[in-house]
């Protein structure tokens, strides 16, 4: 057997005990921060869990606190006390709104942005012994690409990038695209336009970043998810700390995101998908 062959067989081998095919996990992230990446993530949790999803959002912009302040929750807790030895993740979940599960990143903890290798096995085992039961885990990375973000995107199924028509957004998109392809061997991205005043607006925006990838990146796939709209309510709904799906059902943005939850639902998912592999085994083995 193949050297290569031996070690995809290991891993499979050592994580053949972990969650199964039913859970979905899915890495949000984006190259570049204000493109509303946390408040898609929150309003898409919502929209899953208003579907009878049940959903574990993972704030992974480990030492700064997001999805908590965007849904006003206080939790008491947070994965440095998991990464410490003090609590177990179950031990600081928090509930959010439409029954679906918070789990808090630090709040202003430099020491979490960089964690090391024995830190990150801990967090993964802990995350699969909480998963089961769940239909969807998402991460909610940081932006750009820092080896956190590149570690969670690396350990889900799916990795989902929010871009908006700022030209920076692009570009630093692209980086990511291009150092979780070239050093981590990631093909698949999927792509949603935020903030746009249209679906064709939306449209062009991918097209050019396709556009980009198919020129310099050989072998990477970009998929157009969906757009979110612009909306007035949103920003009403960050103020009030409030999913603007519950407080604005109605509204466009909510609309566009109901669109998106229904279309991951339903839809026949890819052979790129790898949902009959455990989730982290590829990321397991290549912490950095």
């Amino acid at each position: 057997m193949a050297k290569g062959d031996q070690a995809r067989t290991l891993k499979r081998m050592v994580y053949a005990d972990m969650t199964g095919a039913s859970l979905r996990v899915l890495a949000v992230s984006s190259g570049k921060g204000g493109v509303g990446k946390t408040n898609l993530v929150a309003n898409l949790a919502f929209a899953l869990a208003n579907r009878k999803k049940k959903v574990l959002v993972v704030d992974a912009d480990l030492g700064l606190n997001n999805v908590d302040i965007l849904l006003g929750l206080v939790p008491r807790h947070h994965i440095g006390h998991v990464l410490s030895g003090e609590k177990t993740v179950d031990e600081i979940l928090v509930p959010g709104p439409q029954g679906m599960m918070i789990l808090p990143a630090g709040d202003g903890l430099q020491e979490l942005t960089q964690i090391d290798s024995e830190k990150k096995m801990l967090m993964m085992d802990e995350l699969d012994r909480v998963s089961n039961g769940f239909d969807f885990l998402i991460f909610d990375t940081g932006a750009g690409i820092s080896t956190n973000v590149t570690f969670f995107c690396s350990a889900a199924h799916e990795i989902l990038l929010v871009i908006s028509t700022e030209p920076t957004s692009l570009t630093d998109v692209y980086a990511l695209i291009k150092v979780l392809f070239q050093k981590h061997g990631q093909k698949h991205f999927r792509i949603i336009v935020n903030s746009v005043r249209s679906e064709p607006e939306a449209q062009k925006v991918f097209r050019h970043l396709a556009a980009v990838t198919d020129r310099f990146l050989k072998n990477v796939s970009l998929e157009y998810m969906g757009f979110i709209l612009l909306d007035a309510n949103v920003p009403k709904a960050v103020r009030q700390q409030k999913a603007f799906m519950e407080l604005y059902p109605n509204s466009k943005a909510s609309l566009c995101i109901d669109q998106l939850a229904k279309k991951i639902v339903f839809e026949q998912l890819p052979d790129w998908a790898n949902r009959d592999q455990p989730y982290f085994w590829r990321s397991a083995f290549q912490v950095q």
